[in-house]
């Protein structure tokens, strides 16, 4: 180990639902916190192919070999237990070469809190928790009717995660809420920092027109394909605009896997769209900005459910930095993020969904205004250059590289969410935070 490194504050991220560097956001924090002169390591899952330790432009990654059943909560169940067993074993292995300063812990699932707490007892280690998901929302939304019990240990898992954390990191402002709200904590200890692609690496590239398969249009998806991420709605709409509308200019690539993969291939099939509908499953990097520099269209279906509806889909700022209009249901911050680059359909409306494609593929105007607004709103605002700023100074205000802010980051407008969950099973057992209020 060079001396630079050796001096640097250790800082330890641990992922459990995706390997490192495909999930995204995490890669574009561990460069901020490399750039800024941090010694950064890296516990997640293999990917395929992927060796059990590398480092890469910097980082180290240290992988445990990946137990994903999927099927129904038992196997989440073992899966979690698993990942927590092989995270804590080579959270020990990187600890031979020193203490961490910091340790973040990404969600899904809210469950290394405890490993913060023995590094806290052993090393005063902080603890940052970089809040990706609302745990107990993508419960109900993946086994609607799952269960009170396991849906209040959701929320007590949740809750630990919050009271343990000495930062939080949320994705958006309605996350923020709930780590405030539900969480009890205070406002100046979580900081909004969104998945803002880097529009320096993502942008419009040279159209490979072989993409669109002999078809004058390119429709793209890309994202995770699990129950609650609509690709079935984005396949039914195609099957409307294919054999309802009876137009055959389009095509569309749908990219990405997940537990739905298989039944979003099986209805595709029975639908009788292979030929207009490929499903490569995941791609490399390159495939990725091919599609997307050649499609019109970035589709984001997410359903409104109670975690969708104040989620920031990375997808759809992905589609914004490619300049693309995005066509999605009307979701809270959805519509934050998109603004104007966006056309909403109201939720459920599959022939409504088909339709505002078909007349955004005939509008050439419309669509090139729609792109140009996107990728001004990420080079201008939500793009990872504005945001690592806020990320890297809360690694620099807990080694004491700079002073705490007083007050904390400046807040972005408050918007009232509904939350079906926000509010505790028993209010009183939960402290009031500064502003007096009471959330699960």
């Amino acid at each position: 180990m060079s001396r630079d490194r050796a001096a640097a504050p250790r800082v330890l991220v641990i992922v459990q639902n995706l390997p490192v560097p495909f999930d995204r956001r995490v890669w574009l924090e561990c460069r901020a916190l490399t750039a800024a002169a941090y010694d950064v390591t890296v516990v997640c899952p293999k990917g395929p192919g992927d060796p059990a330790r590398e480092v890469l432009e910097g980082v180290t990654l240290l992988k445990y070999r990946q137990y994903a059943p999927g099927g129904g909560f038992v196997q989440f169940a073992l899966e979690y237990v698993w990942s927590f067993v092989a995270t804590a074993a080579l959270v020990l292995r990187g600890r031979r070469h020193g203490r961490f300063a910091v340790l973040q812990a990404c969600n899904p699932p809210d469950i290394f809190w405890p490993i913060a707490r023995v590094l806290r007892l052993v090393d005063g280690t902080r603890f940052v928790f970089d809040h990706h998901d609302l745990c107990p929302e993508l419960f109900e939304s993946r086994f609607p009717g799952g269960g009170r019990l396991l849906h209040r240990a959701l929320l007590l898992l949740e809750r630990a995660t919050f009271r343990t954390a000495d930062r939080v990191v949320s994705t958006n402002q309605s996350y923020r809420e709930v780590a405030v709200r539900r969480g009890g904590k205070a406002r100046g200890d979580v900081t909004v920092v969104r998945t803002g692609p880097d529009p320096d690496r993502l942008h419009p590239a040279q159209p490979c027109p072989a993409l669109r398969r002999g078809r004058r249009h390119l429709v793209a998806y890309i994202g995770v394909m699990g129950p609650q991420d609509g690709v079935d709605v984005a396949v039914r709409a195609a099957d409307e605009i294919v054999h309802g509308l009876g137009r055959d200019d389009v095509s569309f690539t749908f990219m990405g896997a997940g537990d739905s993969y298989a039944d979003v291939v099986a209805l595709r099939d029975r639908l009788g769209l292979a030929d207009h509908v490929d499903l490569p499953g995941r791609v490399p990097d390159q495939t990725v900005v091919d599609v997307l520099s050649t499609a019109d269209i970035g589709l984001s279906p997410d359903p409104k459910n109670p975690l969708n509806d104040v989620s920031t889909m990375n997808k759809t700022l992905e589609y914004m930095a490619f300049g693309l209009p995005v066509v999605a249901f009307d979701l809270t911050e959805t519509a934050v993020s998109a603004g104007p680059a966006a056309a909403y359909v109201a939720d459920g409306d599959v022939r409504g969904y088909a339709r505002t494609i078909l007349e955004l593929l005939d509008d050439d105007d419309e669509r090139a205004r729609m792109g140009r607004c996107g990728r001004t709103r990420i080079e201008d605002e939500l793009g990872w250059p504005h945001q690592r700023v806020a990320y890297v100074r809360v690694y620099d205000e807990l080694v004491g590289r700079v002073p705490a802010s007083v007050g904390g980051p400046a807040p972005e407008p408050v918007r009232v969410i509904d939350l079906r969950t926000a509010e505790t099973a028993d209010p009183a057992d939960e402290p009031a935070d500064e502003h007096g209020a009471r959330r699960s």
